[in-house]
This record gives structure tokens, C-alpha cells and sequence, in this order.
């Protein structure tokens, strides 16, 4: 099949070399993210002052704002993600608490329950030396 034999040839021919990863400096760094707050997209002008200025290419500019505008998108998803569980859990919880105000109304409950104090769980904690003053604590 000459379909098959084509694709075996083009896997055989050597691969073009990828250039490395760029290695921005913090000054390029601070400097880029500094522009993309109050600018997402560059116009042509912009991109040839910035690629001047931090002694970048163009194409440097151009995939770092590219980058930077999907990490964007990608954070502000995940964070609608975040809000979307929080609302679930807030509403579940809501839910949990009207089904226990639910129950506790339909219970009948004595008249001695409902007026006699229930008695703390647990003695209260007691400080094993007495609490000194703030100008007790200055002097001694």
C-alpha cells in the first residue's frame, strides 16, 4: 500500500532540531508580567519595544505571551472549579442543617428536656499558674 509505505519514509527522514527552552531572566520576567497585567495582547510596535528592551526576539515575546495568556485561562478555570465545589459544599451543608431543624421541630420533645440546662460534656480547662496582668508581666 503506498499510503503505509509513505508514512514508514517520513518517520525515516531525520527530525528537524527543536530549539532550547528559553531561559528568561528575573528582570525579563518581572519586566513581561509587569506589561501583561494592564496588556494581554501586543501590538507589533509593543512587541519589537519589549523584545528591545529585555533583549528578546520577537518570537521570544510572541510564545511568552502566548504561554502566559493560557496559563491565565488555565488558572481562572481552575478556579471557577474551586468556587463551584465551595458553593456545593456551602449548599450541602445548608441542606444538612435545614434536614436537622427539619427533624428536631417533628421530634417530640418533654417539657422538662426543653427547659432543664443541659450540663457541660466536659469540666472547664484551668490554667495551672494564675494569669498575670500585662504590667505584672513587665515588672516581674
Amino acid at each position: 500500500d503506498p499510503a503505509t509505505l509513505n508514512i514508514f519514509a517520513t518517520r525515516s527522514n531525520p527530525k528537524k532540531k527543536r530549539k532550547s527552552r528559553t531561559a528568561f531572566t528575573n528582570q525579563q520576567i518581572f519586566e513581561l508580567e509587569k506589561r501583561f497585567l494592564y496588556q494581554k495582547y501586543l501590538s507589533p510596535a509593543d512587541r519589537d519595544e519589549i523584545a528591545g528592551g529585555l533583549g528578546l526576539s520577537n518570537a521570544q515575546v510572541i510564545t511568552w505571551f502566548q504561554n502566559r495568556r493560557a496559563k491565565l485561562k488555565r488558572d481562572m478555570e481552575e478556579l471557577k472549579k474551586d468556587v463551584q465545589c465551595e458553593k456545593m459544599s456551602a449548599n450541602q451543608s445548608f441542606l444538612k442543617n435545614v434536614n436537622d431543624l427539619t427533624i428536631l421541630k417533628t421530634r417530640p420533645v418533654s417539657r422538662s428536656q426543653s427547659l432543664a440546662p443541659q450540663p457541660p460534656t466536659s469540666p472547664p480547662a484551668t490554667p495551672a499558674a494564675p494569669l498575670r496582668t500585662h504590667a505584672e508581666h513587665r515588672i516581674g
